[in-house]
């Protein structure tokens, strides 16, 4: 219930307390010689305090505590408000030990001052300024307050356990899917390409680039799908791929015969993992649809690390016009997601001179 700095409306109630106080003591038969002026200053005072109860509720337990026991040895007929409601706020915050050690010693204080100060009746005064029902009530709606926080914070912190267990469960059940239905599928090209390679170099016969393609990218697939289930396996702990593989993207597209070229600049310090990955999977997928879709001869990838920033900017010379804008797929619509999640912006389109572009800049500072 602690905080840095003073509410609104503990303020407000604080002025009220204080005015109250005031307008008690100005209203009432003043009894005894003590210092009228000091009376009026430790009834304002002892309403005030109550403005950073939150912040320090033991302090202000005391401050109140000894505000009231000042203006009851200067004559005013005031009841403890402002202590009372100190007794609540520190219930509240779990002080309880605090708070009987300071009631305690008020019990004690009030009487024995009204004594010192030659009032006739002691036990009358000091009864009628701090009743003990009042402090047990107070006491106890703090703590019945305090109790349904609790249970409140209990129920939310059981809400996200479950939340998180459930989205760990779902997380574990898409590994076991794409494994059961994608792993076979792929060892399997991956094989064949790789049995047919052998075959082609066994009877000395060239081996078609097209087929050293295939194997290569059921190579790579076969290593993206471990890389993927092991993400998935371990919350996404498991480092994957970046910007550090993406000259390895291009170098595949060259060896499919894709005229491709990359180019990185910049510091690369301090960027998050999630924004590396999500530069790396931009590249796959533009590099993915000029291979299938643009019939271009020329791609080029430039990464540049800016301050607060990673910008990606792939280009190629494909068949794409402004007037024949390409309907967005599914890669490209991922590709936004995952930009629009970091906070970033991604721009794709065909460009004046032909081709197309895809350029996407990812904040490194805005990323949760």
């Amino acid at each position: 219930m602690s905080g840095g700095r003073i509410d609104l409306r503990d303020g407000a109630i604080a002025v009220g307390v204080a005015a109250i106080l005031l307008v008690n003591g100005l209203s009432g038969e003043r009894s005894g010689a003590g210092p009228e002026a000091l009376g009026y200053a430790l009834l304002a005072a002892g309403g005030l305090a109550l403005a950073v109860r939150r912040i320090a509720p033991v302090a202000v337990l005391i401050v109140t505590g000894v505000c009231a026991v000042g203006y009851q040895a200067a004559g005013f007929p005031v009841f403890a408000v402002a202590y009372l409601v100190a007794v609540y706020a520190a219930v509240r915050a779990g002080r309880l030990a605090a708070t009987v050690a300071t009631s305690v010693a008020m019990l004690v204080a009030l009487p024995l001052t009204a004594m010192l100060a030659g009032f006739d009746d002691v036990f009358q005064r000091s009864r009628s300024v701090l009743e003990l029902a009042w402090l047990i009530a107070a006491g106890a709606a703090g703590e019945a307050l305090r109790q349904a926080e609790r249970r409140a914070d209990e129920a939310e912190r059981t809400r996200e356990e479950s939340a998180l267990r459930r989205a760990d469960e779902e997380r574990l059940h898409i590994a076991r899917e794409l494994h059961d239905s994608l792993t076979h599928q792929i060892s399997v090209i991956k094989v064949q390409a790789e049995v047919a390679v052998h075959l082609a170099r066994k009877k000395g016969e060239p081996v078609p680039d097209v087929l050293l393609a295939i194997r290569d990218a059921g190579r790579e697939a076969a290593r993206e799908l471990r890389a993927t289930l092991e993400a998935l396996r371990d919350d996404d702990k498991t480092p994957g791929y970046g910007i550090a593989q993406i000259p390895d993207l291009v170098q595949r597209a060259r060896a499919a015969g894709l005229d491709a070229t990359c180019t990185i600049e910049g510091d690369r310090a301090g960027v998050p993992a999630t924004v590396d990955r999500t530069a790396y999977r931009i590249v796959q997928e533009s590099l993915t649809n000029v291979a299938r879709h643009a019939a271009a001869a020329t791609a080029s990838v430039r990464i540049d690390y800016r301050p607060g920033a990673v910008a990606v900017r792939v280009d190629d010379d494909g068949r794409a016009t402004p007037e024949s804008q390409p309907v967005p797929g599914v890669g490209l619509l991922g590709m936004r997601e995952r930009v629009t999640a970091l906070g970033g912006r991604l721009r794709a389109s065909a460009r004046d001179e032909g081709g197309f572009t895809v350029e996407a800049e990812l904040p490194v500072e805005r990323v949760p």
